[in-house]
């Protein structure tokens, strides 16, 4: 018996995967010897690509060579999703979990762990009585945090996407390394970052995408998250961290449905906000006059920036020219951002790369 175990142990090949080429080509790799049909999930591809089996039943495809970045993938084994066994480095996310695989330089990039001083992600949790349910929050301070300091840290809240976690910008988008050394070189002044679970109501989640085409269920979402924004969270954080409360020291700024949320409570809550960024804003209503009553020039000329970015290849990239064109009717000024991606984090990364250091008198 144990030798015919060990036996089948030894038959088992051995697979690598994700396999990272010096060139930037990527080979991945599933052991699935009853599979009909194995597939690659890529972000940023728009078909899954076809991966080819060999005798032994494992199954692979080579990508590239691709742009030093961070990737999502996953698998499609006979139409089920899988993520990868042989990767344990995982992008969470709340309705498809998927693998990362990153593709390096020698210099390491801005979203990239380097040889700067670091700041220190915290996890807070707390009941919300708004919404009735558990909350969390991430909160990043710079190097060299002082926690009682005497003059107050600016803030920045931001905001992950659709069936992302609080997690995402630390887990994915590598928002506290971005921090770390963007002031290492100087180029932002030290911030706090706020990173809230961005949903009003977990309906959204529980219905997956479907609950997009709910109109209702959608205004209930962006509302509720508001609110819990300003009556919870904000609270919260003044009275834990030494932030300041003046509108000059506060921002907001998101990506995909947090692009939308941060366009939706900056504008109208422009008494409390001076920078407002929306990183490929998605789920707005396209009647922007009852989105954001009352936004006029007068009221908007107060920001210190207004930043509007888009993927040119996103699906949303036509949504996203129809409120710049609304805006422009209105008079209202904002920065105007295509950059070339999809709706994908590295859009999103690069985005925050280029946004933090228009805040606060960065340079």
């Amino acid at each position: 018996m144990l030798g015919s175990l060990v036996s089948s142990v030894q038959t088992t090949p051995a697979v690598e995967s994700p396999e990272v080429q010096p060139d930037g080509k990527i080979t991945f790799r599933l052991l699935d010897p009853n599979a009909k049909e194995v597939k690659l999930h890529f972000e940023g591809e728009k078909n899954p690509l076809p991966m080819m089996r060999d005798d032994a039943g494992v199954w692979s495809a080579t990508l590239g060579p691709l742009d030093p970045d961070i990737y999502a993938y996953q698998f499609i084994s006979d139409g089920v999703f899988l993520m990868d066994p042989s990767n344990s480095i995982i992008k969470p996310n709340l309705l498809q979990p998927q693998n990362l695989v990153r593709v390096g330089v020698a210099t390491p990039q801005l979203w990239e762990v380097a040889e700067v001083p670091h700041g220190v992600v915290h996890h807070h949790l707390f009941k919300s009585t708004l919404i009735g349910d558990q909350r969390d929050f991430y909160v990043y301070t710079p190097p060299g945090f002082e926690p009682k300091a005497k003059k107050k840290y600016p803030v920045l809240y931001l905001l992950h996407g659709y069936s992302d976690d609080a997690s995402a910008w630390t887990a994915v988008g590598m928002a506290n390394a971005i921090l770390d050394n963007l002031i290492a070189q100087g180029r932002v002044k030290p911030m706090i970052v706020v990173m809230p679970l961005g949903y009003g109501t977990m309906e959204m989640i529980r219905l997956k995408y479907p609950a997009w085409d709910n109109p209702e269920l959608r205004q209930l979402n962006f509302g509720m998250f508001s609110k819990l924004l300003l009556t919870e969270v904000i609270p919260q954080v003044e009275s834990a961290y030494p932030v300041s409360t003046k509108r000059e020291d506060r921002a907001i700024a998101g990506l995909s449905m947090g692009g939308s949320e941060s366009l939706l409570t900056g504008l109208k809550n422009i008494d409390k906000f001076a920078y407002v960024g929306a990183f490929s804003p998605g789920g707005l209503g396209e009647d922007y006059a009852i989105e954001f009553p009352g936004l006029d020039v007068t009221q908007a000329s107060q920001l210190r920036v207004l930043w509007i970015a888009c993927g040119t290849s996103d699906s949303l990239i036509a949504a996203n020219r129809k409120l710049k064109s609304w805006l422009k009717s209105q008079s209202i000024g904002f920065t105007d951002i295509e950059t070339p991606g999809a709706h994908t984090w590295m859009v999103w990364r690069r985005n925050l790369v280029s946004f933090a250091p228009l805040l606060f008198g960065g340079k």
